[in-house]
């Protein structure tokens, strides 16, 4: 068997874009399939949680179904749920087509990370977060893309139906799809690392019981909750402040793009627990400064907080199988699935708030986006206390360590 892990790679950040792009079409879209089927904003918010639900169904099932039927036939089986969650979008009637197909989109994004997430790191054992970080940044670069469709296909002014309009959106993605389903059925894949080095499974399992993995799961709730639930509502929640308000999106994920690919630079500087407190620090103040900015300068904010969220996911990912490389494949995919749920949970809660806020304003929304995020502040303010503990913790297991090899 003839590895070629260069060409697994590229496969994998092509997989990884689809999952991207169905992120960024749907946040540029949300409101026009709202209009088209008549939708509230409550319900928006239910569709759109599908995807978040459907991901962590996915990858926790995938995490334990990896070692076992192999990161080949995953990926066959992410290929599947693409081509049909896209289908169903494009033929989609209603809100419970539209529920159903964002549902199986989600759980081919998460089946892609379930696959994707331990074939990087097995395949650069070496350069975990760095790598990860490479891999991840083609989720803002997808995003960056999907919007920037949405809005060129807007600016040109098409005498097409809304609808039709929308379904020609959502059928760009079947062109990455068929090429990643193609490029991985040619390919051989290694074994996950978890099952080359030999850790067993009652080892594996064990591990996940760890205090520090538990404490980054519950860290994990909040990342994945400040960076994609705000980006996936960003253009819903800052409709009335600025009139491109997609293009905010479009801005934050750019900076993130670009932020993780110079991570090799970053992690030389930072150690991952260091960079994960600074992040959440910008985070916060990108946040804050949604509520209280207008027109223009609020792309500031976007600048700030896509420099905040941009390291988020792949060195919570990078950290956990680097210090607690045992607990393996379903330890990377428990922690995307947290961050997942959460954020599909958060996002059926705050939905249904900003209908409330506006039925009692007497229909006025003018507010209610900014008064969602200042809720929303609440959780990288409490992250910065944890990831500040995060540091100090490793500074003395470190020294530790270093104590004990000297001793030794």
């Amino acid at each position: 068997m003839q590895i070629n892990r260069t060409a697994l790679f590229r496969a994998s950040c092509l997989s990884l874009l689809v999952t991207s792009l169905s992120f960024g079409i749907r946040a540029g879209t949300l409101n026009d399939f709202g209009s088209v089927f008549n939708l509230d904003k409550g319900q928006l918010a239910l569709i759109a949680s599908t995807a978040f639900y459907g991901f962590p169904i996915a990858v926790v099932i995938g995490g334990f179904l990896v070692d076992v039927i192999g990161m080949k036939r995953l990926l066959v089986i992410a290929f599947i749920f693409h081509l049909i969650g896209i289908l169903l979008t494009i033929f989609a009637t209603g809100f419970w087509t539209l529920y159903i197909s964002t549902l199986f989109i989600g759980m081919a994004n998460g089946t892609v990370e379930a696959a994707c997430n331990p074939l990087v790191t097995t395949l650069y054992s070496d350069s975990k977060t760095t790598k990860l970080s490479h891999f991840h940044l083609w989720f803002p670069l997808g995003i960056v893309i999907g919007t920037l469709l949405v809005f060129a296909i807007d600016a040109m002014h098409l005498n097409w139906a809304l609808h039709t309009s929308l379904q020609v959106k959502v059928g760009l993605m079947l062109i990455p799809t068929a090429v990643y389903g193609y490029l991985f059925s040619k390919l051989d894949f290694p074994v996950t690392e978890r099952v080359a080095s030999g850790v067993s499974t009652g080892e594996m399992y064990k591990s996940l019981l760890n205090p520090l993995f538990l404490f980054m799961i519950v860290c994990m709730i909040g990342t994945g909750i400040t960076e994609l639930f705000t980006g996936q509502w960003i253009d819903v929640l800052l409709k009335k402040i600025n009139d491109n308000a997609i293009l905010l999106l479009t801005l934050e994920t750019g900076v993130m793009a670009l932020g993780r690919g110079l991570a090799k630079p970053v992690l030389k500087l930072f150690s991952p627990q260091v960079l994960l407190l600074i992040s959440t620090i910008l985070a916060a103040t990108g946040l804050f400064l949604f509520t209280v900015l207008t027109t223009n300068a609020i792309f500031f904010a976007a600048i700030i907080f896509g420099m905040g969220v941009c390291f988020f996911w792949p060195t919570m990912l990078g950290f956990v199988n680097t210090n607690l490389p045992k607990t393996g494949a379903i330890g990377l995919n428990l922690m995307g699935g947290a961050g997942m749920l959460s954020t599909a949970i958060y996002t059926i809660f705050m939905g249904k708030r900003y209908d409330n806020i506006v039925a009692a304003a007497h229909g006025d929304n003018s507010t209610a986006g900014q008064q969602i995020l200042q809720t929303t502040l609440v959780i990288p303010l409490v992250l910065i206390v944890a990831f500040t503990g995060l540091v100090i913790y490793m500074r003395f297991r470190n020294k530790n360590a270093t104590l004990k090899t000297a001793a030794a």
